[in-house]
């Protein structure tokens, strides 16, 4: 008897055991079932670690993505070039992190079926993009490696973040095997994860720090002979301008009056600017850490603080860092935080999804920013001129920005639209170009044209 209770004693145990253990883990099914299912291991929803769940559209519904069977992406291919480092490509090259951000929403998890669905209808999510403004952006860059970025700096929404080079997803080329350079840097998204020498745009910056810093900034003036010496170190401009005020120097791009500036306001006060506008930072965009900028003058001589104020010596930027900080000086002080996935109509349990604007507070006074404002408006009516861009008020900054001594300059531009009703901000860099004015005017001028219309039709 006394063995047939310690038998009966055992099983009980083993069916408390039992038990337990399924309880642990129905707990646990509840509570990790979703993260189980989009863990990117799972072949039910990844294919090269890419999410295969879901529709993408634009923000007028043109499909770019379609993965509820395998990966179909848009009908057009230039909207299929235009659109792969957002999207990713079949064998998982260039991520899409975006997707990752939402896999949750797109994949349409539940407790009940998994991620198997028992209608037809898929979890669709609606991007902030555009797609005419992306292949736009693409077409005006004219294959030459770079990026354009727009975003509305009132809600957040990025309208455009076109990398090139790039490639059709549905007819891969032979990268590996090519020679003739066309391809390089295929795989980076220049927009989110790469850093570029920022050239004269950064004068943005300096103007900001001596607006805010120093009491006779509007009043100072400068002599330009075409040169100034540093301690026995030569800084040269781009011209001999004469006598010029803050607002003529930022016109003329002259960087004599800069490199002054830039030595008046010192290393501290420099740095502490390009910490305040998030140059150095990496910000978070659906899925993105954007490449963390640098501007480090630790032990610079003089004639680097000059150069730094002028855009060049270490300075880097991240192109979507920098339109925030475009995005800023058009919204007076603050601007919103840029953000691409607009809404998920999810199957899933957890409910659908629609993003909220969040904003960056208060960086620059909106007395700064005005007299910015006026300052890039007279640039673009004085220098770059305003027929680049139609009838939209834009405020802009170019920048031709110094790289290896045997490499063409980067051209650079950056701005915003001073119209409430067409708040955008953008940023065009193109690698090996030349004049940011030259080359990069009229990209902008195309693509801002494009999202001003987009915008317009909503």
């Amino acid at each position: 008897m006394k063995k047939v209770s310690r038998r009966a004693m055992a099983v009980l145990a083993l069916t408390f055991a039992l038990l337990l253990g399924l309880g642990a883990f129905v707990v646990r099914y509840f509570l990790r079932g979703a993260d189980w299912a989009v863990f990117p291991g799972n072949p039910h929803t990844y294919s090269s670690g890419i999410l295969n769940s879901g529709i993408l559209t634009d923000r007028s519904g043109t499909v770019v993505l379609d993965a509820t069977e395998g990966r179909k992406y848009a009908e057009d291919a230039a909207l299929r070039k235009a659109m792969l480092h957002l999207l990713g490509d079949r064998e998982g090259y260039i991520a899409a992190p975006m997707l990752q951000e939402y896999a949750d929403q797109l994949v349409g998890y539940n407790f009940l079926t998994g991620t198997y669905h028992l209608t037809d209808k898929a979890s669709t999510g609606t991007l902030t993009i555009s797609a005419s403004a992306q292949q736009k952006a693409l077409e005006a860059l004219g294959g030459r490696a770079g990026t354009v970025g727009v975003y509305n700096y009132k809600t957040g929404e990025i309208l455009c973040a076109v990398s090139s080079p790039t490639y059709d997803p549905d007819q891969v080329p032979d990268i590996a095997g090519d020679t003739t350079g066309a391809y390089n840097g295929v795989y980076v998204n220049r927009f989110f994860n790469a850093t570029f020498v920022p050239g004269s745009i950064f004068k943005l910056v300096t103007t900001a720090a001596a607006l805010e810093t120093l009491p006779d900034a509007a009043s100072l003036s400068f002599q330009c002979n075409g040169s100034f010496d540093v301690e026995g170190d030569t800084v040269n401009c781009n011209g001999v301008h004469g006598a010029v005020d803050l607002k003529g120097a930022l016109a003329h791009s002259c960087n004599v009056a800069y490199g002054q500036l830039a030595l008046q306001l010192g290393p501290e006060v420099l740095t502490a600017y390009a910490e305040k506008l998030g140059v150095t930072d990496s910000f978070f965009v659906d899925g993105y850490h954007t490449a963390k900028g640098n501007f480090d003058l630790s032990d610079a001589p003089n004639v680097d603080v000059a150069w730094s104020g002028i855009g060049q010596y270490t300075d880097m930027i991240n192109p979507c860092g920098f339109l925030r900080i475009m995005g800023v000086i058009g919204g007076g002080g603050e601007a919103a935080e840029p953000y691409l996935m607009a809404s998920v109509d999810s199957t899933s349990l957890l409910g659908d999804y629609h993003a909220k604007t969040e904003t960056t507070g208060r960086l620059l006074d909106a007395t700064t920013c005005q007299t910015l404002t006026d300052m890039m408006r007279n640039n673009v009516q004085q220098i770059y001129g305003q027929g680049n861009f139609g009838d939209l008020p834009v405020c802009a900054k170019s920048g031709t920005a110094e790289v290896d001594s045997d490499q063409m300059p980067h051209a650079t531009f950056a701005g915003f639209v001073a119209d409430p009703n067409c708040p955008l901000a953008f940023i065009v860099v193109v690698e090996n170009a030349g004049s940011g004015s030259a080359v990069c005017a009229s990209i902008a001028g195309a693509v801002l044209q494009e999202c001003a219309a987009v915008l317009a039709a909503e």
